[in-house]
Parts: C-alpha cells; structure tokens; sequence
C-alpha cells in the first residue's frame, strides 16, 4: 500500500506534450477504436486515461515516502521492458532518473499503436502490482458515459467500477467492459455470424421497397429534399430545398443537378431536373436555400425563414411524400436522384427518379398504416412499434442545442425523424433481432449505429460519395436535403457497415481476465460502501454544453424496441417517462423542471457538489481523485471548482492534456479550448486547518507566475493556460476548511477567483510585454494604456495550444466547412448575413480579466471592441480606420503626412491636437486615391479624444496598407524620437496575432521599415 503522505506521479510531473500529441491523434483514429462501438459525446481519448491513471497508480520515486520496495522493484520490470532506451540503464540508478523513465514509459505507453502491445501491457501491469502489492486497486468512474477511464483502468489490470445514470451509456458499458472482455474474439465470430443472418432475413422481407432497376444497377442511396410553396401570388411553384446542386464533387467524375423550368397553359409552373458532367463549377447553379430562406427557381421570390417554418411545420418536418390516391406525387419531400451501383461498371452512378421509385416509398406508408393499425387493435399499449415519443422543443441552455432545431420545423415525435421506408427497415431489423437467441444485444448496438445514417437529419457527401450520420456535433441539425440509404447494401451507415466496425473493436481489444463492474446508478447516490475506492477518476457533465439524456433518446427508442427485457435499458428513476431519465442528470437544462423550478446553473453546482461529497465519501484515505473537466465558460468552470472544495477534496495538481486537432479548434469559438484539464485531488482532512487570506494572497502570484512559465514551455497557449491556472492556483484555498481575513471575515470562492484572474492577466502581460518594463513601473497593469491592454489579454487569450493562434482566415475555412453540414438553428439568419470580422472572447472572459486590472469594457465600447449576445469581438482594422479618421481615412491621412515633412507628424496625423487646423489634401490625380479623399473635411478626419499608442500602430499599418511609404517612414521617425512604447507594443502584438492573419503581414511589414 501506497503510504497517505507518498505523493503520486501525477502531483509532482506529467509528460504533457507527448500524451497531448498521442490524444489528439487519437480522434482521426477510427477502425478498432473503443469510440466507435457506438457513438457518445465527449468522450475523453484513451491515450489521456491511461496516461494519467499511471501517473495516479504510482508513487514518486523522489518522494521520502515513497516505499523502496517500489523502486526496487520498477527499476526491475522497466530494465526488463523489451522498448527500453539504452540510457535506462544508467539514468534509473537514482530516484530523479527513476522518476523521469516512468514519465517516459507513460508516454510512450501513451501511443494508440502500442495500446494492445503485449509488451507494454505486461510492463504497465508489472508496475502497477509493485506500486499497490497487497491489494489490486479499484478504480471507480461515476460519471462513466463510453467508458474510457474504466476501459483503461481494466487494461492496467485494475479492478473498475463503471456507472451512469443514462441507459444508453450503461448499455455501452456493458458490451464493452463485460461481454468483450469475457468472451473476446469469440464474441466476434458469434456477430458475424447473427449478424449475417439478420441481414439475411430483413433483405427478404425488404427487398420489396429497394428494387432493383430493370438494367441490373441495385440502388444504395436516394438523394431528397424538402420542399416549399412560393407564396408569390402569380407563382405558387414548389420550391425544393437544396443547399447545394453538387452530386459529386471529386476531379475525375464530377456530377451535378441543373434546372428548366417549365410553365404549362394554364399550370403551375415547375422545375425539371436532368443530371450532367459540369466542364467548370460556374455551370452548377446556386443552391435554393440558405440561412433559412428560400428562392423561388421560377420567380426568383425569397420565401422569409418564417414562412419556410411554417410550411414545414404543417409537414411535421417535411421528410417525406404526400400521394394523391391514385398514387402520385402531389407535395412533400421530392426525390431528386438515385445513386446506384452497376455490375461491370465502376463506381458510383446517379439517375433521375422514375415514378416506380416513388411507388415503392407508397408501399412503405401503407406498410406504415398496416403496423399501426395491427397495433391499435392489440389494445395499443406502450411502447408503439412506431417511435412516438416525444421531445422537447425548449432549447436546453444557452450554449447547447440538443433535439431543438429540429422542433421548430414541426417535428415533435422521434418517428418523424424518418421517412415511412426508413421505419419499416429498421422496424424489421429490430424484429429480426427480437429473433435472434445470441448476440442481441451487440445486434441491438448494431442497428441504433443504422439509425444514426438512416435518417432525414444524414446529408449526401459530395466530395466522398457517401452519407453522412445524423450526429455532426452535440445536437441534432435540420437539414433540407438529405440522403436515405438501403440499410441491406453494401455503403457507409448500412447493416454490414455498422456490424463490421463493432467486429474491428471488439477484435483489437480481445478477451481479458479483468471484467469491470457495471451500474445504472445517480452519482450523488452512490452503491459503494465507504472507502472502496483507491482511484476516484471521472470526466463529469459539462455544465451547460452537452444535454446527454436529450440526445441519448435518438438511439434508445430503438435500443428498447431491439432489447425490450434489457435490464439496463429500463428507466429505474422515472418509471413515467418512456425516454432516458432527465430529472438527475447533472446538467444545467431549462427544458426540466424540480419542484417547479428550472434545471439552471444553481441545480448543476448543487448536484456536483453532491456527487464530489460520494466520491469523498468513496475514497480510501490514502487514495486519490482525478476530475477532468473541457469547459470554455468561466461559470462552468466556477460551479465544477465549488463542487470539488465544499465536496470536501483538496487540489494536488492540474494538468492541461491536448484532446483537440487543430482543424477542430478552429470550428470552434474563436477562445477554443484544445486541452482537458486534469484535476488531481486528494481527500481533505477533516481537521483541515483554518487559512489566512493575506498569506494565501502572497503565495499566489508565484504559483501562477511558475505554473505559467512550466505550461508554456510544454506548448500550452491562450485560454487553455488561463484555466489550466485555476487549478494550482486552487490548490492553495482548497487545502484549508475555509479562509477568513484578519477581521475573520470568511473568504468565498468567488472573492478568491477574481483575484486568480487578477493575477492570470497581470502575469500574462508580464509575458507579453516584459517584465523587466514590468518592474520598473510597478505594475504590468499599468504600463500602457487600457487599450493597449485589452488588445494584449484579448490576442493572448485567443493563442491555440497547437501553436497557432484562430485567425480570422482559419475561421473563414471552418465556417464553409460547418456550413456544408447545413446546421440550421436558431442563428439561421445571421448565418445567412455572415459573421463579422475580428477576433472574439466570451464576454464573461473579457470582463474577468479586464475588471481586475482597471479596464472598463464600456470605455472601448465601439472604438476597439463590439459586444452582442455575450460575445466581445475585437474591432478589425478596416473598422478602426473609420472610426479614427473617417471613411476617407488613412489616405486623407497619409497625405497630410507627406505634405508636412516639416511639422509634426503626430499633429498632422491626429487633427484634433491641433488648434483650428485645416488638413491639406493633396489630389492624387485621376486615380484611385483621389476619388477616395476628395471632398474630406477636417471634421471627418478628427477622433474622438487623445490617440493611444495603440491608436498609433494601427495608423502605422493602414499606412503600410496604403503603400504610402513615405507617410510610413515620418510617422515612425516620429515614434522613435517619442520613446519605446511604439515599438514594444507593436513587437508584443506581433507575437500575438496569428501567422496566417494579415494583422500580423501588415505589422511584420511596418516593423521592417523603422530605421535602424
């Protein structure tokens, strides 16, 4: 047993940069991976869970306490580990070279090629034995979701208990941590074969609604869009809903749609499609919707985003076909294309819909009816064959989405997520897997991964020739064109596709002699007994970003229908709710009400609390906790840290692991997070000493000021170094019962946060712009002036941990790329204006720091920043030229400048310094610069109030812009002789503006021009 007073690897060091390399790399990984058994959000990469469960597990060998034995005993197994460095031999002889291999076995072991390697793992076990000889560890996860901390636990030969409140995720838990590691390969060969036969059955009973064409060519997909009536009066075509008239888009086969409209006596004129080979894109017309609206192809009338809502909210959605009785095609969605396969022919092939395609989607709704009716006159009792549950159309919280943008579109019902041939096909799947007398339940996993695909939310692929799931991102998107696929063939998402990747997991992770045990229990109500656990790690909710339960319901409507006796599957906590138990799960979620009262911010800090004061509860006194937390706002992260202290845990360390690619961080707010931030806490003495707020304020700075200097050696940037701060910084308050002041004030953990913050940004400009400057006048805060400031923080806060800043070019990129995804929500009409430009920071980021540090946001209020909807966008330089002289601006500038080498430059180049001064424009000739400085009067050249230095910089750069040399060179003559405030800020903000943005080409090229 591992001495109380040993402090553990992860307390003292961790390899941050190269477990950061293996976990990002980890999510382009996907045959085999654990994560794609089924699909659940933020999970955390194996790479992080297995690194820092090692550096949990074993004690540091520099520590006075730390057991002999152990090093004994570790120098042995890593001498006798096959993919030792020779320097083992020699650096392992004493402690600090012991502790230094570990770190480094932990990295290596960190790597996804080596997660199966019998080496490591025999090496990875050996260790962990010699660190805990008495007793295997049990490793306890209450928050467990896909399972990757007790997955990793098992592999390091740990026992592990997993628990979750959702059904979904338990039943994830179980296959993964139960069944495979109890009958291994085996479990593989039993899917197979099921499986094969299932698919067999279903494609007899289904063929009927998938013919094949007359030609031979069996088809695999069809192409669909919702369609609209124009409301113009003269008009009244139908509109269908296609963001793109790209089929395929690769070099070698381009495919795409184009359009006639046809206008018969005395008709309502129409739109006929035909499919061809584009010789350039300029010839693949517009899409017809965007942002919401749509655009009449025959009158050209843009149809407002309420009136699309509105037609398609009769529709309940829109996704599928309305017949006449003959039948025909008299509204609805419309097919546009089938995508067949033909024997002898390679690749993909595209058609037109003939009307024996719709006949067959005919068969389908009166199959429909059959199945509903034969159900009603059973008495028509829960569940429905149809999925008819349904889901709110309240938006969770302010920064998630869930299942809401779909709601305002009309659909309300989880069946009419589907078109009627899409429910009859995975109806008859789960049939057949009612059937079926083994595997069910991998079966059962098999077909929610089909639903996932087919679906009316899976769009078309353009560049790779496939559908895509359901699931782009943490909610449910509505699409307007969309793509069905015949489950039974062989493409992405179908029966075969699905079964096959679950074979490849359960394949690489093979059998073990290590089950894990698996619970549906409330974290705040945990089934352990007290001190059980000697490893308390969990990844909990992310306050307000992910409602799990929410978007779980997709996949459990049909899990249930699939498996209705699965124990696991039944919501124990709400027997009168038929979805996934939405009252306790800890997250903030206004769609639910306790007692009347909102799920809000108050709910999830009391209930992490309560689930912290369990894990306290469960922990040994020697153990020790791990609580990962990847939440971007600053109250998400104020709730997690008051959970830990009044939970009664103390923070011992704090270690930011890269989890993100950095084409990820770019799809996301401009302040991305690309780290997880591992918290490490101990139990807190229950006699735990009373602190001193002024000591506390004293030590401070130094353990922000060390933390700060060892993160950003290891590539840690921007927001990820500002909370990755927190946690050393908490854990001096966190150690004490309570802090009071002299006057015995008790502290709170609000007061002391500001304070954090406070110095975060003092520290931070100390980096930015020098500390020896710093030192001389006492205060970073005070070197320059506020807006100078606010520019530094804001760029510092932006930088990327993958050593990139987001720029406003790289943002841009990953805009189209969100847009090709066709995410329609509540910001739809100002998607459909395109985002402004500059740099953003949530505005609870901006004011922490900046409050701290005596800069008032209002002050700089459309002169440097601009907020809306709790968003601050730093003003970009076209917008600062307006607002300091005008629309004329720089050039009007420029030429006074040129035209009065003589005087000052800063009179000339700020008006409002002089006295009754009349700027003397000089024409420019015919050209360009004449026509835009003509007519300029001083009124429009003079600002606000006295210019910044910041003010100055960005002259100076709109000059270079300009190409106006000679203005350039006086006005940084000028600088010069004024001292070094010019150049120290303008060399900070060059480090601070990402490479790729032209901020950073503009200053690099001015700074190029001071004279040396």
């Amino acid at each position: 047993m591992i001495p109380k007073k040993c402090k553990r690897l992860a307390e003292v060091d961790f390899p941050i940069a190269e477990v950061s390399r293996h976990s990002a790399r980890e999510k382009s990984i996907r045959h085999g991976h654990p994560s794609t058994l089924h699909l659940w959000w933020a999970r955390r990469p194996l790479a992080a869970c297995r690194a820092m469960l090692m550096a949990l597990l074993f004690p540091d060998p520099c520590d006075e306490h730390c057991p002999e034995v152990f090093r004994t005993n570790a120098r042995r197994i890593l001498l006798d580990h096959p993919g030792r460095p020779t320097k083992w031999e020699k650096q392992i002889a004493d402690n600090m070279g012991l502790r230094k291999a570990l770190l480094s076995f932990i990295a290596d072991f960190a790597n996804w090629d080596h997660s199966t390697d019998l080496h490591y793992l025999k090496t990875s076990r050996a260790l962990v034995k010699a660190a805990h000889p008495e007793e295997t560890p049990l490793v306890v996860d209450p928050f467990a979701g896909g399972g990757s901390i007790p997955l990793e636990a098992l592999r390091l030969g740990c026992e592990a208990f997993a628990s979750d409140l959702n059904p979904v995720a338990c039943l994830i838990l179980k296959v993964m941590l139960e069944d495979i590691p109890r009958f291994g390969t085996d479990l593989a060969k039993e899917l197979r074969q099921v499986g094969t036969d299932i698919k067999k059955q279903a494609e007899e009973k289904l063929s009927e609604f998938y013919p094949t064409d007359p030609d031979g060519a069996r088809p695999i997909a069809y192409i669909w869009a919702r369609t609209v009536k124009c409301e113009s009066p003269n008009c009244g075509a139908e509109i269908p809903l296609m963001r793109s008239f790209w089929l395929c888009k690769k070099v070698s086969r381009k495919r795409a749609f184009r359009y006639t409209v046809v206008r018969p006596k005395d008709e309502t004129p129409r739109v006929e499609f035909e499919i061809f080979v584009p010789k350039s894109d300029k010839e693949v017309p517009e899409g017809l919707v965007s942002g919401g609206k749509a655009i009449c192809p025959v009158c050209e009338m843009v149809l407002p985003p309420t009136r699309v809502r509105a037609q398609l909210s009769e529709q309940h959605g829109g996704a599928d076909v309305k017949f006449s009785k003959k039948p025909d095609r008299i509204g609805g969605a419309r097919m546009l294309a089938v995508v067949t396969l033909h024997p002898g022919i390679q690749g993909r092939n595209y058609r037109l819909p003939t009307e024996s395609d719709y006949k067959t989607v005919w068969k389908a709704q009166k199959r429909v009816k059959v199945i509903l009716d034969e159900w009603e006159e059973k008495g028509g009792k829960y569940p429905c064959p149809i999925p008819n549950e349904e889901f709110h159309s309240i938006r969770p919280s302010p920064n998630a989405r869930g299942l809401t943008a779909v709601t305002r579109y009309g659909i309300n019902k989880f069946g009419q997520l589907y078109l009627a041939r899409q429910l009859v096909a995975l109806l008859e799947f789960a049939n057949q897997i009612g059937l079926a007398k083994k595997s069910s339940t991998l079966c059962a996993l098999t077909l929610s991964r089909v639903a996932d695909y087919c679906s009316a939310q899976s769009r078309w692929d353009t560049s790779q020739e496939r559908n895509v799931n359901s699931f782009g991102r943490q909610a449910l998107p509505m699409l307007w064109d969309f793509a069905e696929i015949v489950p039974f063939r062989h493409t992405v998402g179908s029966w075969d596709s699905m079964m096959g990747g679950i074979i490849k997991v359960i394949e690489r992770l093979g059998g073990s002699d290590k089950e894990a045990d698996i619970s549906n229990s409330d974290a705040t109500q945990h089934p352990l007994p007290d001190q059980a656990a000697d490893i308390w790690f969990t990844d909990p909710p992310y306050y307000d970003s992910v409602p799990y339960a929410d978007l779980s319901d997709f996949f459990y409507v049909w899990l249930k229908r699939s498996l209705p006796n699965e124990p696991l599957l039944q919501n124990v906590f709400e027997t009168n709710n038929p979805l996934t138990p939405k009252l306790r799960e800890c997250v903030w979620n206004k769609a639910y009400k306790i007692d009347g009262k909102e799920k809000d911010s108050a709910f999830f800090e009391k209930t992490v609390t309560q689930a912290f004061a369990e894990g306290r509860r469960l922990i040994r006194e020697e153990g020790i906790g791990c609580i990962v937390f990847a939440h971007k706002s600053t109250e998400g992260w104020e709730a997690l840290l008051s959970g830990i202290t009044t939970g009664g845990w103390v923070i011992t360390g704090s270690w930011p692991i890269a989890t993100e690619q950095a084409q990820r961080l770019v799809a996301r707010e401009s302040a991305a997070l690309a780290t997880s931030v591992h918290l490490v806490c101990r139990p807190r003495p229950e006699d735990a000493p009373v602190g001193d707020w002024g000591e506390v304020l004293s030590e401070l700075p130094g353990r922000v000021g060390d933390w700060m200097e060892r993160l950003q050696g290891e590539g840690i940037r921007g927001a990820d170094l500002v909370f990755a701060c927190i946690g050393p910084a908490l854990e001096i308050f966190s150690r004490y019962s309570k802090v009071e002041t002299a006057e015995g004030k008790e502290v709170t953990l609000a007061e002391y946060l500001e304070k954090v913050w406070e110095v975060v940004g003092r520290t931070a400009l100390e980096h930015v712009l020098g500390t020896a400057e710093a030192k001389a006048r006492n205060s970073a805060a005070g070197a320059l002036e506020e807006d100078a400031r606010l520019t530094a923080l804001f760029l510092w806060t932006l930088q990327s941990s993958n050593g990139e800043g987001v720029s406003k070019k790289a943002k841009g990129k990953s805009e189209e790329l969100e847009d090709d995804k066709e995410i329609e929500d509540e910001d739809e009409e100002a998607i459909s204006k395109g985002k402004p430009k500059g740099f953003s920071l949530v505005f609870d980021i901006a004011r922490r720091f900046a409050q701290p540090l005596g800069i008032i946001l209002p002050h700089w209020e459309g002169r440097i920043i601009e907020t809306k909807k709790g968003i601050v966008r730093l003003l970009s330089l076209t917008e600062r030229a307006k607002i300091l002289f005008g629309e004329a601006g720089a050039h009007a500038v420029a030429d006074r400048l040129e035209s009065d080498r003589e005087g000052s430059p800063q009179l000339s180049l700020f008006p409002e310094m002089e006295v009754d001064a009349v700027p003397r424009i000089r024409g420019r000739g015919r050209g360009r610069d004449a026509r835009q400085v003509s007519g300029v009067t001083d009124q429009a050249l003079q600002t606000k109030r006295e210019a910044t230095t910041l003010d100055r910089i960005h002259a100076a750069m709109l000059l270079q812009a300009g190409g106006r040399a000679n203005a350039l060179r006086t006005l940084l003559k000028a600088e010069q002789d004024r001292g070094p405030d010019f150049l120290r800020l303008a060399n900070a903000l060059s480090a601070l503006y990402p490479k790729s943005s032209e901020e950073k080409r503009l200053l690099d090229a001015m700074l190029l021009a001071v004279p040396r």
